[in-house]
C-alpha cells in the first residue's frame, strides 16, 4: 500500500465521490477514486456496490469513511488493475429507446409520445475497457453511447419527476451495444438484439448526483477506429432522467442498484448510408462530460 502522496493531501471525499470496482471479472472489490489514478479500498467494509449496499444507504456512509482514510494516508495506486462495471450485476437493466429526436429521425422512426421501454439481460454488464464479443450469427452490430441511471432506493409509484431525484444513486457512462438484425429483423422484442454477453460496458465509475452540475446538459461522444461517429448532448433528450424514473415507477418496481440506459444521440451505425457495422478488430472509444471514458475492442464469437 502506498501512503498518500503530497499532491493528494489536499483531496477530500468532497472531491472523490466516484465509486468504482477493481479486480478480475466476478471478483471485483469496491473502492472510491482519488484523483485520477489512485483509490481508497472499501472492501473491508462493504461486500460490493450491490442491492444491499444501496438499500441500506451505504452510499451515505462512504464520504466520511473515505475522508478518514485519505487523512490516514490509506490511498493506493490503481496501476494496471482491471476496472469493472461500477455496480454489481443489477436486478434488472431497463432501456429507453428513441429518446433523442434526431436519433429517431436517423432511424426513420417517429418521435415517441411516451418512453419506449425494453429490458436488457443483466449479465450483459461488463467493465469499461473489457472486450465486446459479437454473438454467433451477428451481421449488424452497432454502438450507442448513453447516460446510465443507477437507482438508489426501492422505487414504485412516484408522485412526480422531482421526487425521483431522491431515488437516484448516481450516473454512469454506458455503451448500449446492439445487434440490429437480431433486434429489428427477427420479430418479437428488442431484447434479442441487446442481450448478448458483453453488450453493456459500464463505467469507469458511478458519479453521485452532487458531483454533476446539470445532468441535462452533458456533452457525449463516441469514436470507432479513431473516427468520430456520435456527438450529442443530454440536453436533447426527449424525456429527461427524472421523468424517466418517475415514468418507469408507474409500471414496475425499481430495486436499489438497478440500471436504466436512457437512450443515445444520432450517429449510430444503422443511421449511415450505407450503414456501418462493427466487425472483429474494431475499437470503440466513448465519453460523457464528468462521467469518464471507455474503450472496447470488438472480438469474434465463441
Amino acid at each position: 500500500m502506498d501512503l498518500i502522496t503530497a499532491e493528494h493531501r489536499h483531496i477530500t471525499a468532497e472531491d472523490t465521490m466516484k465509486l468504482l470496482r477493481i479486480g478480475a471479472f466476478g471478483a471485483e472489490k469496491p473502492a472510491v477514486l482519488v484523483g485520477d489514478r489512485n483509490y481508497v479500498d472499501l472492501s473491508d467494509v462493504f461486500a460490493d456496490f450491490d442491492e444491499a449496499f444501496f438499500a441500506h444507504q451505504g452510499i451515505e456512509t462512504v464520504r466520511p469513511l473515505v475522508s478518514e482514510r485519505i487523512a490516514q494516508g490509506l490511498v493506493e495506486e490503481l496501476g494496471d488493475q482491471r476496472i469493472g462495471a461500477p455496480i454489481a450485476r443489477p436486478h434488472q437493466i431497463i432501456c429507453v429507446g428513441l429518446n433523442y429526436s434526431d436519433h429517431a429521425a436517423e432511424t426513420g422512426q417517429a418521435v415517441p409520445n411516451e418512453p419506449i421501454l425494453f429490458t436488457k439481460s443483466p449479465n450483459t454488464l461488463v467493465g469499461p475497457y473489457d472486450d465486446v464479443r459479437l454473438p454467433r450469427g451477428a451481421t449488424k452490430a452497432d454502438w450507442e453511447v448513453e447516460l446510465g441511471i443507477v437507482i438508489g432506493a426501492r422505487t414504485s409509484y412516484l408522485d412526480s419527476a422531482d421526487q425521483a431525484r431522491g431515488h437516484i444513486a448516481g450516473w454512469t457512462l454506458i455503451n448500449d451495444v446492439s445487434e440490429r438484425a437480431f433486434q429489428m429483423e427477427r420479430g418479437g422484442q428488442w431484447l434479442k438484439g441487446k442481450s448478448a454477453e458483453t453488450f453493456n460496458p459500464a463505467g469507469p465509475y458511478l458519479v453521485t448526483p452532487d458531483e454533476i452540475r446539470d445532468v441535462n446538459d452533458l456533452d457525449m461522444w463516441l469514436d470507432v477506429n479513431g473516427t468520430r461517429r456520435q456527438t450529442g448532448s443530454t440536453a436533447t433528450m426527449i424525456f429527461d432522467p427524472y421523468f424517466i424514473v418517475h415514468y418507469i415507477s408507474q409500471f414496475m418496481v425499481l430495486e436499489p442498484g438497478d440500471l436504466i440506459n436512457t437512450g443515445t444521440p444520432p450517429g449510430v451505425g444503422m443511421g449511415f448510408q450505407p450503414p456501418i457495422w462493427l466487425t472483429p478488430g474494431d475499437e470503440m472509444e466513448l465519453g460523457i462530460d464528468g462521467l469518464g471514458y471507455q474503450r472496447q475492442r470488438v472480438i469474434g464469437p465463441r
